[in-house]
């Protein structure tokens, strides 16, 4: 099987993804790898505790690379730190790298184009699959993930903290994409089939945070994160 590592985000669509690429054996995943936001030792985007990640990655039996990311990075810095990151990975013998992306035409794009050219490769196992059914299967399958950032533009703030199952999906407006592929909310997986053994944690409070994006439409957008605290 060809070397691989697996952009890992931490949320539902990562643990998906990783299911299917065990489940396919194409590939050697070898290791995760996640940005994290240096500032505040979180995941980036989604909020998690840098030590709630290392609490997945153990549960899921895989080695953790990280990419430390400064609180606002350019596109320039992302893309340098990324193509630093990947090359060494290229050196231990790397070739493919797997995304959980499902539709996003235009970061498809972007991921292939800067991969080849440090000649690897890049797979996505959900690609243009529905997004319900991709959802559904999650949950069929006994996986556990909760809310931990809803981009509060798109969805309500009581949606922070819910526990994903059918209702939760049948509570979502009709504008929100089922897996939350265009940014409206993000998850923490926790258990499920490719898990050792449930990942603890406790809830803490929902933080507020206002950001304002340049060249987006959204010129002033309010997330709202849910704390998530590691029991050892």
């Amino acid at each position: 099987m060809q070397p691989a590592i697996f952009s890992w985000s931490s949320g539902k669509d990562s643990a998906l993804a990783l299911f299917y690429c065990l489940q396919q054996k194409k590939l050697d995943v070898q290791a995760l790898f996640t940005t994290v936001n240096s500032q505040f030792e979180r995941v980036s985007m989604h909020g998690t505790r840098e030590e709630l990640l290392e609490a997945q990655a153990r549960a899921l039996g895989f080695p953790l690379r990280k990419i430390f990311l400064p609180e606002s990075p350019s596109m320039e810095e992302y893309a340098k730190l990324m193509e630093e990151f990947l090359k060494e990975r290229k050196k231990e013998g790397v070739q493919s790298v797997v995304f959980g992306d499902i539709f996003l035409e235009d970061l498809k794009k972007y991921r292939v184009e800067n991969l080849r050219e440090i000649d690897m490769s890049a797979h996505f196992p959900l690609w243009k699959t529905d997004t319900r059914e991709l959802l559904l299967d999650f949950i069929s399958k006994g996986f556990k993930t909760i809310v931990v950032c809803v981009n509060g533009n798109k969805l309500d703030k009581s949606f922070v903290g819910r526990v994903i199952d059918e209702q939760f999906l049948a509570d979502l407006p009709e504008d929100v994409d089922p897996c939350g592929e265009n940014g409206e909310f993000h998850t923490f997986a926790f258990d499920g089939p490719i898990f050792k053994h449930p990942v603890s944690f406790e809830t803490g409070e929902i933080i507020s945070r206002t950001y304002r994006a340049e060249n987006s439409s959204d010129s002033n957008t309010e997330y709202h994160f849910l704390d998530l605290k590691h029991i050892n």
